[in-house]
């Protein structure tokens, strides 16, 4: 059983949950939140799943998708450690859209939603956190769709990448993307086919824009993709 000072960190150490909760608020959460454990393509919640939980990602990775008309499985979201997730369905009143799948070993606090409503409705502060994020995420929302329909394949190919930089990062070598995404990934985050994805990728290698090992992309060019990003 974990110890109750171990929450408290753990707690603690969400800072934008935290900070504008009253001091009473905090003992609740300490009280209520807990922690879970997954394993590479294990399961956090399905589509259809009513929500239960606000989820916040302390390290590991979260990959969210939908299935599509055709049957196809479409990225729609990456999460990535330090985010909130899970509690759009729930302010919404509906159950989940989406499939939430570790992509590699992750831990993850879990706060009760009833719990976070009960501090929504008490604070204006941890409210007003809740609008902020779904504000950017909806913005987000909006530029990604608009670079996926506008964008060529090399600049929709180039956007995925540096965003993929951007959210985790490089590994010591300061230049190998630190997640290793399969081309089938990549194709569905960049809104193309798989060989399109392949072919576009082994172009960028060619061109000296990266190295490819198998999984493992590292970064030889950035500058260069960010301008292929731009260009569209």
């Amino acid at each position: 059983m974990e110890k109750e000072t171990s929450k408290t960190e753990i707690a603690q150490s969400i800072t934008m949950l935290w900070a504008p909760l009253t001091d009473k608020q905090r003992e609740l959460l300490v009280e209520n939140i807990s922690i879970r454990q997954l394993t590479r393509d294990e399961v956090l919640y399905s589509e259809g799943d009513t929500p239960t939980h606000l989820y916040y990602l302390q390290q590991g990775k979260i990959t969210m998708h939908r299935i599509g008309v055709a049957g196809q499985r479409q990225i729609i979201r990456m999460v990535e450690p330090g985010a909130i997730f899970g509690y759009a369905a729930a302010i919404e009143g509906c159950d989940y859209r989406s499939t939430a799948v570790a992509g590699s070993n992750t831990e993850i606090v879990e706060i009760p939603i009833n719990l976070m409503f009960h501090f929504i409705w008490e604070n204006g502060n941890f409210a007003m956190l809740f609008l902020k994020e779904l504000s950017s995420l909806l913005g987000l929302s909006v530029e990604r769709t608009m670079n996926l329909t506008q964008k060529h394949i090399r600049g929709r190919l180039a956007e995925a990448l540096l965003l993929m930089k951007e959210k985790y990062g490089v590994e010591e070598d300061g230049q190998t993307l630190a997640v290793y995404l399969s081309r089938e990934n990549l194709a569905q985050i960049s809104n193309m086919t798989t060989s399109n994805a392949i072919r576009t990728l082994s172009a960028f290698a060619k061109e000296g824009l990266i190295i490819i090992d198998g999984r493992k992309i590292k970064f030889v060019d950035t500058d260069e993709l960010q301008v292929i990003s731009d260009r569209g």
